[in-house]
């Protein structure tokens, strides 16, 4: 078993030297090689099929228009993670789908391969999150998007709103509790 390792390492680093020189057999090995594991890295994360697919399109793509200028030795495998990992990164970012987590929070370089499951969790919250502040009636609606989104205090709503600071703190506390239990409902269609 150890010593299948240094062959496959080795197997990819001629391969990918080949497609270094524009070989296409060499290229389509990779492709055969790696497709399923991206698409299942891909999928995992962005739950659609279609935008897995172009992201997989994407990362072949953009090897097969970026190998002629790497001149480092790379481990494929771990390479064409990274790409994966970057572009699912950037598609949640270019598509606003998850208002939570900043820009700047979605290019710090992820060291661990753990990290990059719980941001992408957090996302996913934030995105439900949203989604049950927009199933709020108005009033409550506009009131916890200011508190979250504006970080504005109860006062600064209130005199916003022209409503008095007691009706403010009411609809805020009747929006936490109709947003846990969205969650709740969330949870268990998940579960």
């Amino acid at each position: 078993m150890k010593d299948n390792f240094p062959i496959v390492q080795n197997e990819d680093h001629a391969l990918f030297l080949l497609i270094k020189k524009g070989d296409s057999d060499a290229f389509a090995l990779i492709y055969q090689k790696y497709h399923s594991y991206l698409y299942s890295l891909a999928l995992r994360y962005l739950k659609d099929v279609e935008a897995a697919e172009e992201a997989v399109q994407h990362v072949f793509v953009k090897l097969w228009e970026s190998t002629r200028h790497i001149e480092i030795e790379i481990n494929l495998k771990n390479y064409l993670y990274t790409m994966t990992k970057n572009y699912i990164l950037n598609y949640f970012r270019d598509n606003k789908k998850m208002i939570s987590i900043n820009y700047l929070n979605a290019q710090e370089e992820i060291s661990a391969d753990e990290d990059f499951p719980t941001l992408l969790e957090e996302m996913q919250l934030s995105e439900i999150l949203k989604q049950g502040i927009e199933k709020l009636p108005p009033q409550k609606k506009e009131i916890c998007k200011m508190k979250m989104e504006e970080n504005i205090s109860n006062q600064e709503i209130a005199d916003r709103m022209g409503i008095s600071i007691h009706t403010v703190k009411s609809h805020y506390q009747e929006s936490i509790k109709m947003l846990r239990n969205y969650f709740r409902k969330i949870k268990l269609m998940l579960f």
